[in-house]
């Protein structure tokens, strides 16, 4: 049950970050950064174990990876331009450095 609840709340993590990321341009990237480094960090503090980091982690990159990619009217959540790709790959390092950090 709590790995349900992690891949939920890895999902959820993902979505937001989606939606929030182009809000407003810096802030908005800034604010969905932090809220993935401690929602994945807290998923793993709730539950005590680093696996659950890791399934919310998984959950989050399959939500934002698959937004990158065009929908059925070609419609992309997260585009190709310096703000879409800095999610992607800042949003990976902050997933990096909350599996890593201690529980």
């Amino acid at each position: 049950m709590k790995g349900i609840y992690s891949l939920l709340f890895g999902a959820a993590l993902g979505a937001s970050s989606i939606f929030i990321h182009s809000f407003y341009p810096p802030i908005g990237l800034v604010v969905s950064l932090v809220a993935t480094g401690m929602g994945i960090w807290a998923t793993g503090r709730l539950w005590g174990k680093r696996a659950y980091k890791f399934i919310a982690a998984i959950a989050w990159a399959l939500v934002v990876l698959r937004a990158g990619f065009p929908g059925l009217n070609d419609e992309y959540l997260v585009q190709g331009d310096t703000i879409g790709v800095s999610l992607i790959n800042f949003g990976f390092i902050a997933i990096v450095i909350a599996i890593i950090s201690p529980l």
